[in-house]
């Protein structure tokens, strides 16, 4: 499994109005902040893709914005303190939360479609029939492995013609960086 790392602006209560608004739409009332890798509900840091970032990229389709070179996307940013970042594993097989994230703390599972920009838990008005929002954590993640990949399947199964129900699982974990500089793998 490849961990892999991104930078996101953090999306909470201090987003004034458009936090408002999102909570008031998708009902999730029990969120304290969102943490996904939805572009739409929380850009990226490094927005434009230099020419010394391919080295340390995914050089695939839609994962331009992901690292695999942590101290090298720490390097880019002003101030990690002020955002959320991310190490992740795309489509863990099994469950992941009890690995050492090395500085991370495993926060729970996303749902993202094949363009890796929404996510089908947080941002497509709800699958009611697949999964009730009670069911997401306070950051808006499934904490649950196994529940996540039912939800993944029940997804793809009951609706395999809404493009964002096709999904993959992602595990999310994020630093604590008032806890050090993490650790390298």
């Amino acid at each position: 499994m490849q961990h892999l790392y991104i930078a996101k602006e953090k999306f909470g209560p201090f987003s004034g109005t458009a936090w408002t608004m999102y909570i008031n739409w998708s009902g999730l009332t029990q969120l304290s902040e969102l943490v996904s890798l939805d572009g739409m509900l929380g850009p990226v840091a490094l927005g434009e893709i230099k020419d010394s970032y391919w080295p340390h990229i995914v050089n695939e389709d839609y994962m331009l914005d992901f690292f695999v070179d942590l101290d090298f996307l720490l390097s880019e940013l002003a101030d990690p303190g002020d955002l959320n970042v991310l190490n992740v594993i795309r489509r863990p097989s099994v469950d992941v939360r009890s690995l050492d994230w090395n500085g991370f703390t495993f926060l729970g599972y996303d749902l993202l479609d094949q363009d890796v920009s929404i996510s089908a838990l947080t941002n497509c008005g709800g699958f009611p029939d697949v999964f009730a929002n009670t069911e997401l954590s306070d950051v808006g993640l499934i904490p649950d492995f196994d529940r996540a990949v039912e939800i993944r399947d029940g997804l793809r199964g009951m609706h395999p013609s809404e493009y964002h129900a096709n999904c993959d699982l992602w595990a999310i974990s994020r630093w604590q960086g008032n806890e050090g500089t993490p650790q390298l793998y």
